[in-house]
């Protein structure tokens, strides 16, 4: 549909906008399955304990973004335009209760699910990679990434494998 177009070249025209309000973000995208405005992937180059959750809430600040419902925020190294990537990194980075926020805020009119017409509550996910600072005492481990060379290897024998190309 028309709006899946729409919604794309609404991210692209106003990322260098939003890059001059909030300069550490990197990315952002709308995703269709959200329809746009309710569910927003923000890739931001971390810079301090806590600053996924201050970039949300300045995200939040920047005109119809605010009845953005929820906002997944990722390190700047995650393609935000790839949905699949953004899920893995945050469902592979998140402890629900360190990094899960819920804060009330506007809704769109057109959301039925909220509370109150046009007033409902907010999912912020810090699904960066946590410091120590943020009570994450552990080894953060490397990110999982597989050679160029194997991935060449693997694509070039699809056929051989009996595998169908849409598989890739």
């Amino acid at each position: 549909m028309e709006d899946y177009w729409l919604g794309q070249a609404t991210e692209r025209l106003f990322l260098p906008l939003a890059q001059m309000l909030l300069p550490e973000l990197v990315d952002y995208h709308m995703p269709p399955a959200g329809v746009f405005h309710n569910l927003v992937f923000v890739a931001i180059d971390k810079q301090y304990p806590g600053h996924a959750f201050t970039a949300a809430n300045a995200f939040l600040g920047m005109g119809l973004m605010m009845l953005a419902k929820v906002i997944v925020i990722v390190d700047a190294d995650v393609n935000v335009q790839d949905e699949q990537e953004v899920w893995w990194v945050a469902l592979n980075n998140i402890d629900p209760e360190r990094d899960i926020r819920f804060i009330p805020g506007p809704m769109d009119v057109l959301d039925h699910a909220s509370r109150e017409f046009t007033y409902g509550s907010k999912m912020i996910i810090d699904a960066t990679r946590k410091w120590p600072e943020e009570g994450f005492r552990r080894e953060w481990p490397e990110r999982i990434s597989m050679p160029q060379e194997i991935i060449d290897l693997v694509n070039s024998r699809w056929s051989e494998y009996g595998l169908d190309e849409n598989l890739r």
